[in-house]
């Protein structure tokens, strides 16, 4: 059997594509499995990390804002279609793919579109509350698709099928206890841990947010565990606490946490974004999160992903033009004080969890090959 997954420009596109094509290997010996991604796209890190071969094809973004600088972004980006496409005919081709699955992203539509053309069995999967351009603009071309939010389930009025199967994430994420991964991480004592992230490419304003949070915290005699992952802003994090004389040590402030399943494990709270990725593993493992959503992805979706978890208490929403250091100082100080709170907000996101959404996908995509 061959397979090809599509998908790029973030790790909520990419690691649902992963999980699911584990499950193809260990149910497929011998499974010949692709990836296609972006050229420049961040799938290239993570596919290869990750032990699987990956082409790319030339896509860029669509903005939405009329400004000049985006109608000639545009511009640009509509003549690299016909190119894209090309590439990802070639690529299909050559392989000879017996599935194609696109998990989002634009690198995802010139293979999924090519092999539709082609008749082969083609879906999509779309991790957000509401769904991309790509997958919308999939949708009534592919055989099947899956979304991870029931309420996304409602834009794709013209598919053929819609299955909702929720977000995969890796299988760490549901058998990991916490004593053990304080234990393997060294904590030993009884403070509880936040952790905060913003995603591997920085966040601007919240990584300066961050910085007026870990002055607070550490002015204030450490009152819990922290560890912050910077991702491209740590150099000018860590120059701005110097210059604040914050002292920080290696593991507090970092460029990445490259143990995430086991360092969520640990944690007692969780500082994010609010990436369909993330909102999985924190389902999975009913970790109580602050979530600050970010204003700058495609139609707002980060916020309805955040909303859905907290309309069902699993976590606490601050819009970004309301957050401060100050603010996620002072909640998080909240929730570590009332563990009872901290309880049901973790029994509300495990009500929400998918434990068997990469098997369900792989299920669903199987019917897709037998027919």
């Amino acid at each position: 059997m061959r397979v090809i997954f599509t998908c790029g420009g973030s790790a909520g596109h990419v690691n649902p594509a992963l999980a699911v094509a584990e499950i193809f290997q260990e149910r497929h010996p011998g499974c010949e499995i692709l990836f296609v991604g972006a050229e420049k796209g961040m799938e290239q890190r993570l596919v290869t990390r990750a032990g699987y071969p990956i082409k790319t094809v030339k896509v860029s973004t669509f903005e939405r804002s009329l400004s000049w600088r985006n109608v000639r972004h545009n511009v640009s980006s509509a003549f690299k279609l016909p190119v894209g496409q090309r590439e990802a005919a070639a690529i299909v081709k050559q392989f000879r793919p017996d599935l194609v699955v696109g998990t989002g992203g634009y690198a995802s539509y010139p293979a999924v579109h090519e092999a539709a053309k082609r008749r082969i069995p083609t879906a999509i999967h779309e991790s957000n509350a509401y769904p991309g351009l790509t997958t919308r603009a999939l949708s009534n071309k592919v055989d099947l698709v899956m979304v991870g939010f029931p309420e996304a389930a409602e834009y794709y009025k013209d598919a053929k099928r819609v299955e909702v199967t929720g977000t995969p994430v890796r299988g760490e994420f549901f058998t990991l206890d916490r004593d053990q991964a304080r234990q393997e991480l060294g904590l030993t004592d009884s403070q509880p841990l936040v952790i905060s992230f913003w995603g591997s490419q920085g966040a601007g304003h919240m990584s300066e947010r961050t910085v007026d949070l870990v002055e607070r915290w550490a002015a204030e005699d450490r009152r819990f565990h922290y560890i912050h992952a910077a991702g491209r802003d740590y150099e000018d994090m860590t120059a701005e606490l110097a210059k604040r004389k914050v002292s920080v040590s290696s593991q507090e402030v970092r460029p990445y946490i490259d143990d995430m399943p086991r360092v969520m494990a640990a944690a007692d709270l969780v500082i994010c974004r609010a990436g369909a990725s993330t909102i999985g593993e924190l389902t999975a493992l009913g970790k109580p999160a602050i979530l600050v959503p970010s204003p700058f992805v495609a139609a707002n979706h980060q916020y309805k992903n955040a909303k859905v978890l907290a309309d069902r208490g699993g976590v606490e929403l601050i819009e970004e033009k309301d957050c401060t250091g100050e603010s996620l100082y002072c909640l998080a100080l909240d929730l570590l004080a009332d563990g009872s709170r901290r309880a049901a907000m973790g029994k509300a996101l495990k009500e929400l969890a998918s434990p068997r959404a990469a098997q369900d996908i792989y299920e669903n995509l199987m019917s897709l090959v037998k027919k």
